[in-house]
């Protein structure tokens, strides 16, 4: 059996403006215009940045999710964010960092790190949708205490390869095979902002949905700080013109070492796959008797 499959990031972004409305509207407790305050939009009220500007804590209580998302979005770059969860019993949470665009075609790339009871293992949960399809599963332990301390995480994304990050150890690759394998789309056609959030995953975080949220241990909060925001930014994500100027971009082709995935970390991947994977959607065969054709050319 592979891991109940968390809702798709566009139901919980609407589920969060939604909220963000019914509680009050979206205004965080920021100074506006200074820092991440100037380059993100909160969903919800509790949203904080740091007074330096540099960092944010998304808050979980009972009465609201927490979320915010970038103001611009981008077409190939590198992403990251050092992340610190919620410490001590998180079971029943979620908290997530990925990129997104918008419509029925979306295109997504998740960090979803579940939650779990105090000395348990952390779970990370990533998934990969391309025109609205996603199916493609994993999840890795973490191997550290991601809420003793901050860890980088990070996305990698240009016209060859998009390469998902763990302070720095590739922990998942996904290969352009347009042209290779028959009907496959990657995503190098539509902008995706950068998200944040922290929810309420009890019907499937933590062991199957096994253990739910202890309220009485809220509030959860996950903290972000020193984003990397390098990419190709779209103003308009329906300017095509914007669009094709990025496919052209640096970000697109930024050389042969970050458009290709080199032994090394061949090697870095082959070790998580050993010893760090609890699921792997390539290596289901009672959802996919057939494994999918892209797993023959992805290391993890």
């Amino acid at each position: 059996m592979g891991p109940r499959r968390a809702p798709s990031r566009s139901c919980i972004a609407i589920a969060l403006l939604c909220l963000s409305i019914f509680v009050g509207g979206g205004h965080a407790q920021s100074r506006p215009g200074r820092g991440l305050a100037a380059s993100f939009n909160p969903w919800t009220k509790n949203v904080k940045y740091t007074n330096d500007g540099r960092g944010v804590q998304l808050v979980l209580d009972p009465l609201s999710a927490s979320g915010a998302a970038s103001k611009t979005s981008y077409l190939f770059g590198g992403f990251g964010a050092w992340i610190k969860l919620p410490p001590r019993n998180s079971a029943g949470t979620v908290t997530t960092f990925y990129m997104l665009s918008t419509g029925p075609k979306y295109c997504e790339f998740d960090f979803e790190f579940l939650g779990n009871e105090t000395g348990q293992p952390f779970l990370l949960h990533t998934n990969i949708h391309v025109n609205g399809v996603g199916g493609r599963e994993q999840q890795i332990y973490l191997g550290f205490d991601p809420s003793e301390t901050f860890h980088y995480y990070n996305f990698q994304w240009n016209k060859d390869v998009l390469v998902l990050y763990v302070d720095n150890t590739p922990v998942r690759m996904f290969k352009n095979l347009e042209g290779i394998v028959p009907n496959f789309k990657y995503p190098n056609s539509q902008a995706m902002g950068i998200y944040m959030s922290i929810w309420d995953g009890s019907t499937w975080a933590t062991q199957g949905g096994r253990i739910p949220i202890n309220w009485s241990a809220a509030p959860f909060v996950a903290t972000y700080q020193n984003f990397r925001l390098n990419g190709c930014a779209v103003h308009n994500v329906l300017d095509q013109n914007s669009l094709r100027l990025c496919q052209g971009s640096k970000y697109a082709s930024p050389g042969a070492y970050a458009q290709t995935v080199g032994m090394a970390r061949v090697r870095q991947m082959r070790w998580v796959r050993a010893n760090r994977v609890v699921y792997n959607y390539c290596d289901d065969r009672k959802r996919y008797p057939i494994a999918p054709a892209e797993c023959a050319h992805n290391t993890l």
